[in-house]
């Protein structure tokens, strides 16, 4: 064999090569994309009672405008329904923390009270601030339970800073960030209850 059928032949196996891998990889793709959307669910939908709900929230965003709020900005939402009601609308938030951006989900039920807190994204102290990130999270579920009106607006607030809640040991503003997202998120749904909790639009 010549040294031209030689490179013939080379390039002929690397195309080979490179046309299956194309097609393993397309092949693959939906049942990658299949496992990326379960764990986003089983990411994103944890913090609602499973049988609370039978819509596929995640399906079908709501249409929010990026908006900035006193602490902290609403990124997006998803609306849980069952039979076609309201049951819970879990608010995608993010505030600025001791190192860097914090986005939390936030997931309150269609009567305003919180049904929990979880930590998306965060870079803060290891050790400190960042066990927000930590799930379950003993410390975001204090929150559990509590509205806009429970505590008033000046209970929403570290005790050191004559309000309700105890701190993350060692990480003061970390805490702060996170309960004035949180306040924040439940003064928006008061206030535009009507059109979070209205049909869910498909995205």
């Amino acid at each position: 064999m010549n040294r031209t059928s030689s490179i013939a032949l080379l390039v002929l196996l690397a195309a080979l090569g490179l046309g299956v891998t194309y097609f393993v990889q397309l092949g693959s793709a939906p049942r990658i994309a299949a496992e990326q959307r379960l764990i986003d669910s089983r990411n994103l939908l944890d913090l609602i009672a499973p049988g609370s709900y039978d819509n596929q929230p995640l399906e079908h965003p709501i249409k929010l405008e990026t908006t900035a709020l006193t602490n902290s900005t609403v990124l997006g939402g998803y609306l849980a329904t069952r039979a076609d009601l309201p049951v819970a609308l879990l608010l995608r938030v993010q505030t600025i923390g001791y190192a860097s951006a914090i986005d939390l989900l936030i997931a309150v039920d269609a009567n305003g009270r919180l049904l929990g807190v979880k930590t998306l994204k965060q870079s803060e102290t290891p050790g400190l601030g960042a066990r927000i990130a930590d799930w379950p999270n003993s410390w975001l579920q204090i929150f559990s339970g509590k509205s806009r009106t429970e505590p008033g607006d000046s209970g929403w607030a570290l005790k050191k800073d004559q309000g309700q809640f105890d701190q993350i040991a060692g990480a003061t503003i970390t805490s702060r960030a996170v309960i004035n997202a949180v306040h924040d998120a439940l003064r928006y749904f008061d206030e535009h209850r009507r059109q979070l909790l209205g049909k869910p639009a498909h995205g």
